[in-house]
């Protein structure tokens, strides 16, 4: 449910609406009066526009003017004796007046202000007044007080979320460690009075951080829901704005909600928005400093049992202010990591109940090869691939709409492109060349998943292994055989089509090997000739910058040895693709056969076993491409 915790309350409107109503006559005036004078004028039945006239044509043409008056601006206006209408800018002249009216014309002369003269003067006045009534009264508060810092938040409304909420820890899954964390603040909100028993104070703030989607703000509706009690979810952007003072306003306004409905749950989301460091350079943003100052005195006010918990997320920890981490204000800080493979698939089974998913489909499968994945995107994976499966008419959601959804959100979707006969078949031998070497060391990294030379994004084709579990760390021996799989395609290229015919299409798993070699040389110790040293240094964002603390002879040898590196890997892979380049081959065709290889098909082909030729493009496929 959405509440507006302000409501406008004074009676400013009608000063407000009285000053728009003058504001528009006044524009409306000078527009008038910018047309005064091109008025026409009947004359027979016929409109006429007055002609324009100097003072010369006025001093030649004296003897033809039939009537004239002069306003005090000294704008004349008349009529000719052949009835034509003018009008002239003039120098007041007795004489001229005087040879005018001998000739038989009407002179008259009016220095009287008009009507829309006096409004011109008076207009402008009564505006300023009613506008400077309009803002004493919300500077006031209008009926209600408050000053003008409640009126504007009364224009400015935060939007928050109330009530009590339905979700409970049962909802929340693959983040047990988490949960626990958080099962102290519950029994708080439950029984407090078996805290106070011992003198034990719970932390009156938790701050959640972790990557996007891990389930931050799930988690604390589900402490909600488990304690029973209110609660108030509003975002760190709703406090700031382009009214110096309004955040600070805000910030006292919810707090006090939050008090009057105690004991609750007060949930600020993305709360570096106003909790960002303060620092010398920080000048210009007075505001938002006062928000953070107003933000810390109301965390520092509450007294042990007031009963108000308050948990913030945030993507960036390090933004904030230390005085926001400091005990009594935010105690307890909680990172949300990315789930392991029991919690991914623990997430998994949560989020399959709300799906149709086919008996055969195996979630840990899933789970294993979507390593990476947060909550939000393994829910988005299951989304998609029901889509998928309501796409080509599956009645429920089978394991190969899983595979297509994943492909899908880790590659791309699938290129209707037209391919050169001749590009296909290099890029079959060059997936083939990187299955043959992962079968080659399915002992050392983890189990190839499946080969396709579907081309999806930027990649023409790929082969992916599933892990059998999440890894912390690697051996030299994964590294090494990690090398070899990363640089076997470019191997089979110049292998079965010469040196001549390689290609580009190696280039991402080349980066992917020097990225590989690179951080095992310079930061794990891995190699012999450099050492135990790190020669990269994480900088503030995480980001690690080439050769930092190390000198130009140092940064020559780190060089030098990840060429090396990646050389002897690349002699690995050319010395095992060309010892087996019948079984590789064998690999190709079949994949020139059937676009896409399990990781059981593939091993069937190295251990010998035939394969069937039937082309494995099945007609699922044909119809999701004939329907894009």
């Amino acid at each position: 449910m959405k509440k507006d915790i302000f409501k406008k309350k004074d009676g400013s409107k009608f000063y407000l609406i009285a000053f728009a109503v003058l504001f528009i006559a006044l524009i409306a005036r000078i527009i008038f009066v910018g047309n005064v004078g091109n008025t026409l004028v009947k004359d027979n039945a016929q409109v006429k526009k007055p002609i324009e006239l100097s003072f010369s044509d006025v001093l030649r043409r004296a003897n033809d003017i039939k009537t004239m008056d002069i306003n005090k601006d000294d704008i004349a206006t008349g009529v000719l004796k052949d009835g034509t209408p003018y009008r002239a800018t003039i120098t007041y002249n007795p004489e001229l007046l005087e040879k005018i009216s001998k000739n038989g014309a009407v002179v008259s002369i009016n220095n009287r202000d008009s009507m829309w003269d006096g409004v011109a003067k008076w207009l402008p006045i009564l505006v300023s007044a009613l506008f400077l009534i309009w803002l004493l009264r919300i500077m006031r508060g209008g009926n209600g007080g408050g000053g003008i810092t409640r009126s504007l938040i009364g224009q400015n409304p935060t939007k928050i979320t109330t009530g009590k909420t339905k979700t409970t820890f049962k909802d929340v899954a693959g983040i047990d460690s988490e949960k626990q964390e958080l099962m102290e603040v519950v029994e708080f909100l439950k029984n407090k009075d078996k805290f106070k028993a011992l003198g034990a104070r719970v932390p009156r703030g938790i701050l959640l951080s972790g990557e996007p989607g891990t389930g931050k703000t799930l988690l604390a509706r589900a402490v909600a829901g488990e304690a029973n009690v209110p609660f108030f979810a509003t975002s760190g952007s709703d406090f700031s704005g382009i009214i110096v003072g309004l955040g600070v306003a805000k910030i006292k306004e919810i707090f006090e909600l939050a008090k009057r409905n105690a004991p609750c749950i007060l949930f600020i989301d993305e709360i570096d928005a106003i909790g960002q460091s303060r620092s010398k350079h920080s000048l210009n943003d007075n505001d938002r400093e006062q928000t953070l100052n107003q933000l810390l005195i109301e965390m520092d006010g509450f007294s042990n049992d007031t009963g108000i918990i308050v948990i913030a997320a945030t993507n960036r920890p390090d933004m904030l202010d230390k005085a926001l981490l400091r005990p009594g204000r935010f105690d307890r800080q909680i990172n949300i990591d990315l789930p392991n493979l029991e919690g991914r698939h623990d997430i998994l089974d949560l989020h399959a109940k709300k799906f149709k998913i086919g008996e055969h489909v195996s979630l840990m499968d899933v789970a294993r090869g979507t390593t990476g994945f947060s909550g939000a995107d393994l829910e988005n994976l299951l989304n998609e691939a029901a889509l998928h499966a309501v796409r080509v008419g599956h009645k429920v959601v089978e394991q190969n709409d899983i595979e297509e959804a994943r492909d899908k959100i880790l590659m791309g979707p699938k290129k209707n492109r037209k391919i050169r006969p001749e590009d296909t078949k290099l890029t079959a031998y060059h997936e083939a060349g990187h299955a043959f070497v992962s079968v080659h060391y399915k002992d050392v990294t983890d189990p190839i998943h499946k080969a396709t030379i579907i081309p999806r994004g930027q990649a023409l084709g790929m082969v992916q292994h599933l892990p059998i579990d999440d890894k912390v760390s690697m051996t030299l021996e994964e590294v090494r055989a990690n090398l070899a799989i990363d640089l076997a395609g470019r191997a089979a290229e110049e292998i079965f089509f010469g040196k001549n015919k390689i290609t580009t299409g190696a280039a991402s798993d080349i980066e992917m090997a020097t990225r590989l070699a690179r951080r095992s040389i310079t930061m794990a110790g891995l190699s012999d000739k450099i050492g135990m040293v790190a020669v990269n240094q994480a900088n503030t964002f995480g980001q690690r910058i080439a050769l930092e603390n190390a000198s130009e002879k140092t940064a020559e040898a780190v060089d030098a040895e990840i060429r090396v590196w990646i050389e002897n890997a690349y002699k690995d892979a050319k010395n095992l693709v060309s010892k087996n380049k019948t079984t590789v081959e064998k690999i190709a065709k079949a994949l020139l056969d059937k676009e896409t290889l399990s990781g059981e098909e593939i091993i069937g082909i190295v251990s010998g076993k035939k394969v069937s030729v039937k082309k494995k493009t099945t007609k699922t496929v044909k119809k999701s491409n004939a329907k894009k």
